[in-house]
């Protein structure tokens, strides 16, 4: 989440939290109907505080996740560059071509930052999604808005309960991507890595963040 979003929402909660304060300075007034009013206000806005705080909560232990998995990838292909690095300086002179594995070793490093890339666009997707989903459900969405909201609260099953996930039309509503023959690669790539699950279910693939 951007540090201006977070913002927002800090800003958005310290107005709330001001009104109840301002409203709960008038509860010794007496016992007027007005007041009474003013009381269940209260209490709705209690509601929406207590909503927009655990989905910030939420959000936050989502970007640790996020960049946790994010450290943990860059430090593993690290890794591995540093071991091919020994490999193609350690190379026997008896082994024949070796330009073809120096060749090699420039595509794996392409490969390593394809990955990055589409880590990032998924990323960018999943916060998309999701902020659209920690609206409150009072707030005015628009209608585009309103759909989407609707077709992710359909796509969610008992296994996907509690997880984040897309699938590949959030992919192509929220980032430039192309969802082709590499996308899928990559995906498998992940997967492999345990950073990506699959659950499949009325002709839908969801890819859940492990």
């Amino acid at each position: 989440m951007a540090s201006s979003e977070l913002e927002q929402i800090c800003s958005y909660i310290n107005e709330k939290i001001s009104n109840i304060k301002t409203c709960l300075s008038l509860r010794n007034c007496g016992q007027e109907p007005t007041l009474k009013t003013i009381l269940n206000k209260i209490g709705d806005e209690i509601v929406v505080v207590n909503e927009l705080l655990n989905k910030l909560e939420l959000e936050i232990q989502y970007q640790e996740q996020t960049t946790n998995t994010l450290k943990e990838l860059c430090a593993s292909l690290e890794e591995d560059c540093k071991d091919v690095e020994h490999l193609k300086e350690n190379i026997p002179p008896h082994l024949p071509q070796v330009t073809v594995t120096q060749n090699s070793y420039m595509k794996s490093r392409l490969t390593y930052c394809q990955i990055n890339d589409v880590i990032k666009e998924i990323n960018k997707a999943v916060v998309s999604k999701y902020k659209i989903l920690h609206q409150p459900k009072k707030s005015t969405m628009s209608s585009v808005a309103r759909n989407l909201y609707h077709r992710f609260l359909d796509e969610e099953t008992k296994d996907t309960k509690g997880h984040y996930f897309i699938v590949e039309a959030d992919v192509k509503e929220f980032t430039a991507l192309k969802v082709d023959k590499r996308f899928h690669v990559i995906l498998n790539i992940l997967r492999h890595c345990r950073r990506l699950s699959e659950v499949r279910g009325g002709g839908l693939t969801r890819y859940v963040i492990t």
